[in-house]
């Protein structure tokens, strides 16, 4: 069994989500620290051609707080009408605002819950059918550890025989320490196809908002599929 473990952004961009269609089971690593100041609640989306950062706003966030104490507190009416002004040309719009309005009426608003539901939407609408979890609702996940002998231990808890990281892990994981506990680690590195964006040049590293506006189910897909585990 494949397994990805990562904390909740809210709309990321594609490597999330490549990461999310290439294991069996997920986990969404809610009941670790807030982290103030980083991607948790914002991204990137496209707007006349250029990349410009949008943020929703949260509620208690506090890196004092744990992801699943801190709550979503944006009604996403300002952050609508910022998509229509910046998509409503693009050709599935119209699919992509009603997936994304059945998530912001999503009626759980602590992040952990919110944003796996979030996932959750964006995978029924792809037809992708990796398992979502929650890491609070782990039952014998010892919260006393930390960093990588966390990691270790949920990857045991789901009886996982590999477990695919972000890229970035390579600076915090050893190959050989999850291989001498059974499991072999990977890290998924991204190979992000341009697709056609209206008129202007291919702007990359964007929201999956972004990549859903302008491609089907299908070409979505394929550009999942483009990566490669070193």
């Amino acid at each position: 069994m494949k397994l990805g473990i990562m904390q909740p952004y809210f709309m990321p961009y594609i490597g999330y989500f490549q990461l999310m269609k290439a294991v069996d089971k997920y986990v969404v690593y809610d009941n670790v620290q807030y982290i103030k100041g980083g991607w948790v609640s914002k991204n990137n989306i496209l707007m006349d051609g250029q990349k410009k950062t949008f943020t929703i706003i949260l509620k208690g966030a506090s890196p004092n707080k744990l992801f699943n104490e801190i709550e979503i507190g944006d009604d996403f009416k300002k952050f609508s009408r910022t998509l229509q002004s910046c998509y409503s040309k693009a050709p599935y719009f119209t699919e992509t605002m009603n997936l994304l309005n059945t998530i912001f009426n999503f009626q759980q608003k602590d992040l952990g819950s919110f944003l796996r539901n979030s996932y959750q939407e964006i995978l029924n609408y792809l037809n992708i059918d990796t398992e979502l979890i929650l890491s609070s609702e782990l039952t014998d996940n010892d919260n006393s550890l930390k960093g990588k002998d966390k990691v270790i231990n949920i990857c045991k808890l789901m009886n996982a025989q590999q477990y695919i990281n972000a890229i970035g892990g390579q600076e915090l994981y050893d190959k050989n320490e999850f291989k001498q506990n059974g499991i072999e680690l990977s890290f998924l590195q991204p190979d992000i196809l341009p697709y056609k964006q209206l008129k202007n040049d291919f702007v990359p590293g964007l929201s999956i908002i972004d990549v859903l506006m302008f491609n089907s189910v299908e070409e979505v897909n394929i550009i999942l599929d483009k990566y490669k585990l070193v």
